[in-house]
């Protein structure tokens, strides 16, 4: 088999069912494509310890480990999902900002829409390092220091906050295979649509000046959920940023809940007024190694609850046409269905200003 998952209890082992002569194209919806394979091919069994290729090895800091809601039992399962975490590779940001080009006009309104949104009372914060101007009453009263043999004050810049808005967001993109299908009626994957969006709703936010940061997640198995980072809280939608953003790739499952648990335990730690995690996706949680559907789709329900008892809005916006099946179990109301993907460029950055003024 091509695809092995063994699980680390016994009770928790799959039938001891044997596949001979088969292979299994990877499907991030728990479904399977069979190929036969001419005898004489290597054979693998599920009894064997899953090795992943040199090139798929896991290189990221040490798991962290959360719990899984079964809802069965109606009780955790402790230290289920292992997330592991790493900084997004990069690619060529010249590419992020043709997609910004291309979407010029679209930017132009929104700016309209933008400037509706910044609050105009702006707080000077003084004696800065590192700041967007010299602060000059400081800067002379330092040049007069020197030359006089004293030593300077080095915080001769100053900096502006705007006093009002105080918003503290994550955007958590699912990173699953079934991106890479095609937009019906275009040549443009899922992929790259929610890119040209999330490089508009980056582009947009920091012109806003909210506190935000971008991560991908995707998973294969509860032992091995991937997180992202493509934008931390500390920086800004700068080249390093977009070189990250322009080589996002999709692959495996989606295994959110999780992934939302170990995104809240960084917007959980921002002190801003308002805290919102926006979830985009393009169908229901669901792994390879989880056969109840259900079950994953509870626990995601219950890490929603978990986010609102830690302050954090959690927002779904799915690309999924059958989502109304699912979506609202997980989220309540707090969710967008967009059915033309095509205009999710435009549709993503609107959502936020709508959530956020």
């Amino acid at each position: 088999l091509s695809y092995v998952a063994k699980t680390r209890r016994q009770s928790d082992q799959f039938a001891k069912v044997h596949f001979d002569n088969t292979v299994v194209d990877y499907r991030d919806d728990n479904r399977h494509m069979w190929q036969f394979i001419e005898a004489g091919d290597e054979e693998e069994s599920f009894d064997q310890d899953r090795k992943a290729a040199p090139d798929q090895e896991i290189k990221a800091l040490p798991p962290r480990h959360y719990p899984e809601w079964d809802y069965n039992s109606q009780t955790y399962r402790p230290d289920w999902a292992s997330v592991y975490e790493a900084l997004h590779a990069s690619g060529n940001p010249a590419d992020i900002d043709r997609l910004l080009q291309k979407h010029s006009a679209l930017a132009k309104q929104l700016k309209k829409m933008l400037d509706l949104l910044k609050p105009q009372n702006k707080v000077r914060i003084r004696y800065q390092e590192e700041g967007s101007e010299l602060d000059l009453d400081v800067a002379i009263r330092s040049l007069i220091d020197f030359k006089g043999g004293a030593t300077p004050d080095p915080r001769i810049n100053m900096s502006h906050r705007t006093d009002g808005r105080d918003i503290a967001v994550m955007l958590l993109l699912d990173l699953s295979e079934s991106l890479n299908e095609k937009v019906g009626g275009s040549d443009q994957t899922i992929l790259e649509l929610s890119q040209e969006a999330v490089s508009l709703l980056a582009w947009a936010i920091e012109k806003l000046g909210d506190s935000f940061a971008i991560a991908g997640f995707h998973s294969n198995t509860r032992h091995d959920v991937r997180y992202l980072h493509i934008k931390g809280y500390g920086e800004h939608f700068n080249d390093e940023v977009k070189a990250r953003l322009a080589a996002m790739e999709a692959g495996y499952s989606t295994r959110m809940g999780a992934a939302m648990r170990h995104a809240a335990h960084y917007l959980g730690a921002r002190t801003a007024d308002k805290k919102l995690m926006l979830i985009l996706t393009d169908g229901k949680p669901s792994d390879v190694d989880t056969h109840d559907e259900r079950l994953l789709i509870e626990d995601t329900r219950q890490a929603v609850k978990e986010l609102d008892q830690q302050g954090i809005f959690s927002y779904c916006i799915s690309l999924d046409p059958k989502a109304d099946e699912y979506v609202g179990d997980i989220f309540g109301r707090q969710f967008t269905v967009i059915d033309h993907i095509e205009r999710l460029p435009e549709r993503l950055p609107q959502l936020f200003m709508a959530l956020t003024k």
